[in-house]
């Protein structure tokens, strides 16, 4: 069988309000609103991506099985955990310290529903 590639585009956020969601992660994070649309009654698609990412998030009415705020392992590169949390703290998001390990940098934070997100600033490879 040849090799085939696998591309991670989309994640799934269970929330309990989409308007709030959608403010949290536009508004606060900063992040792209790719799409937001009422398929059908009942049935409304909001997609965001973070900035440099290749994969996006999707939340919205009528979309997510899961209960609100129990997605917990998603973690996220990013380049400088000490500047992302001052901005983080600065748009009003309560992020937790930076956790020094080996394996990175790590900070998280939770939106509204308490969905957890894990930032991860990779270590210096030589």
């Amino acid at each position: 069988m040849a090799a085939m590639e696998y591309r991670i585009e989309l994640i799934f956020v269970p929330v309990s309000d989409t308007d709030r969601a959608k403010a949290f992660y536009t508004e606060q994070l900063g992040w792209h609103a790719d799409f937001d649309q009422v398929v059908q009654p009942g049935l409304r698609f909001v997609q965001i991506t973070p900035p440099g990412s290749a994969c996006s998030i999707a939340f919205g009415e009528g979309i997510a099985e899961d209960e609100p705020g129990t997605m917990r392992n998603v973690q996220v590169v990013i380049d400088d955990a000490d500047a992302t949390r001052a901005a983080l703290l600065e748009a009003g998001v309560d992020a937790s310290e930076v956790d020094e390990q080996d394996w990175g940098r790590f900070v998280t934070f939770a939106d509204p529903d308490g969905n957890r997100w894990t930032l991860q600033q990779l270590p210096a490879r030589a």
